[in-house]
């Protein structure tokens, strides 16, 4: 299509807001002393962004259906993406962002937000910003303040109003004043209302997205008066250095080739300095928290979203920090058509085998050589603490014995990387256990390749979960007598009994581990706490204290890990 013609057709959207916060490092142009700074987002990076794709003189956004549903299956809270280790802007003043779009088939959304959102196993909390969705000629105008809302897995603007454009090619304006948004088509005003603090942090981060259809982003502008600070920055993370006073380099004087891990999470890594320098500071090995499971990779049968879990990866690489994936067979964290999958007939499981074999193949295949190690089949047991398989799609589609089915397919992607299954409450001896070791041995027994499992070490009562060194120990010599090696792969601690009763628990699991030459690895379910939240039974969001950090600084948990690497 002619240039010319598409920019005529194109819609622009014109967003003004202010901040405050110091001037970093920027690509940008400074066209004239009165216009001050300006930044061509189409030449940022969006490499990493789900739905985008970068084309030679425009963007052009396509729906992810990226959603996140809760552990019984329900729910499916969208998750709309952010360009979370591409560009977002630094400001240091009023700065406006002019967005010229075309080719709506549906419906498009620019969303701008105060800081990038925080993604949970079963919800997402939404972070203050300004959603911009055009459909036809309605323009929905969505402000969120940030807060929780009554329902953590249904937020809520805190305003919403409509415009009608009656000219598509029109152009929007929407500008912040102080507290003042004003929205206008055409020179004419259609809206206004107050922000408040929405825009505080001085930083912006940036969303496309569409929900039915696609859309093109033919110019995307970033501009900041003549005196005010604007610039474009990538993740935080890249600046991070590991330490060599951190866990990682304590652990490879203790041990050589004995990895401290953690759960990690892309939009704090990328966006939070603090917790950048924490993880590739002291830890060197990673697991996604989320960014791996089923629902994140493939929200749609057929269709693949590796954006986010590549830019875990190449972060971590870049830091020579190890990764283990984290996971192929679960029965929660699966998208809606994989939890849908007909088993009734014959023809039915078998046209559901070859979608679920194609999901094992596709994914492994991708990350093929980048994983040291994988949880081929996570949580198999039941939820209640007993020994029989959750009957999920991928028991009800194989059988009981689905586990040698998954770990072919896996090793057959790639046979370098060592295979796990991963289970919670199999930490101490008994029946939980004994299940755990029978299922890792029979899956090799019937052509299998499981090289060992994970104890996920969770303690969220110390009076009742706590694991004893004796306990551990024996559990270790168990696994180690059957051939097979351990990981401590999600060891958290709650500080309910206090910060020394938590320290000394943590101390206890990863000294025993290191004691033992079957135990290779130790992981914690987290960095810091101040992204350790949860919901309790009346839906309302609860923060939990279970990390080695807490808001930036070291606890006595860590004090603790730390005296044992040294010893």
């Amino acid at each position: 299509m002619d240039r010319f013609r598409q920019l005529a057709r194109a819609t622009t959207v014109v967003v003004v807001v202010g901040a405050v916060i110091a001037l970093a490092g920027c690509t940008s142009t400074d066209r004239s002393a009165e216009r001050g700074t300006v930044i061509d987002l189409l030449q940022q990076d969006w490499r990493h962004m789900p739905g985008v794709v970068a084309e030679d003189d425009a963007l052009r956004v396509s729906p992810t259906a990226m959603t996140i549903v809760e552990q019984d299956g329900g729910g499916g809270q969208p998750n709309p993406p952010v360009n979370l280790v591409g560009t977002h802007l630094i400001t240091g003043g009023d700065v406006e962002l002019s967005v010229s779009l075309s080719e709506v088939t549906a419906d498009a959304t620019l969303a701008v937000y105060d800081s990038p959102p925080v993604i949970a196993d079963e919800f997402r909390i939404e972070p203050a910003g300004l959603r911009l969705t055009l459909e036809g000629l309605d323009l929905r105008i969505a402000v969120f303040d940030g807060s929780p809302g009554e329902t953590v897995t249904d937020p809520q603007p805190a305003s919403v109003e409509h415009a009608t454009v009656s000219d598509p090619e029109a152009v929007l304006s929407i500008r912040r004043s102080g507290d003042l948004l004003e929205v206008a088509s055409g020179g004419e005003t259609v809206s206004s209302s107050s922000l408040g603090d929405v825009f505080s942090s001085g930083e912006l981060w940036l969303g496309l997205s569409s929900e039915a259809g696609s859309f093109s982003v033919d110019s995307f502008i970033a501009e900041a008066p003549a005196g005010a600070a604007l610039a474009a920055a990538g993740p935080v993370a890249a600046g991070a250095q590991p330490s060599p006073d951190g866990l990682q380099s304590l652990a490879d004087r203790a041990r050589p080739g004995f990895r401290i891990g953690a759960a990690v999470a892309l939009g704090p890594l990328a966006s939070d300095a603090e917790y950048a320098d924490e993880f590739v500071g002291d830890f060197g090995a990673l697991t996604p928290e989320n960014a791996m499971k089923p629902q994140a990779l493939s929200p749609r049968q057929g269709e693949y979203v590796f954006d986010e879990a590549d830019a875990l990866l190449d972060l971590a690489e870049s830091k020579g920090i190890a990764v283990h994936g984290h996971t192929i067979a679960f029965t929660e964290a699966m998208p809606r058509w994989m939890q849908e999958l007909p088993a009734d007939s014959e023809d039915e499981r078998r046209a559901s085998a070859e979608a679920l074999i194609d999901y094992v193949t596709t994914v492994v295949t991708h990350f093929r050589g980048r994983l040291d190690s994988l949880d081929v089949v996570n949580e198999p047991f039941d939820v209640d603490q007993g020994t029989d398989l959750q009957q999920n799609i991928w028991y009800r589609v194989f059988g009981p014995g689905y586990p040698v089915v998954v770990s072919q397919a896996v090793h057959d992607a790639d046979p370098d990387v060592r295979q796990f299954i991963n289970e919670n409450g199999a930490d101490v001896p008994g029946p939980r256990q004994d299940a755990l070791l029978r299922l890792a041995l029979d899956t090799n027994e019937g052509g299998g390749h499981i090289d060992g499992v994970g104890l996920q070490a969770h303690v969220y009562h110390l009076d009742t979960d706590a694991i004893s060194a004796d306990d551990l120990e024996t559990t270790l010599d168990t696994f180690e007598d059957a051939g097979l090696i351990v990981r401590i792969s999600e060891n958290d601690v709650t500080d309910s009994e206090g910060q020394d009763a938590q320290a000394e628990q943590y101390a206890t699991v990863l000294a025993t581990c290191l004691r033992s030459e079957a135990c290779v690895s130790y992981t914690t379910w987290g960095v810091d706490d101040r992204y350790d939240w949860w919901v309790d039974d009346d839906g309302d969001l609860q923060g939990a204290h279970d990390f080695l950090f807490a808001d930036g600084e070291q606890t006595p948990a860590y004090d603790a890990v730390r005296r044992v690497l040294a010893d």
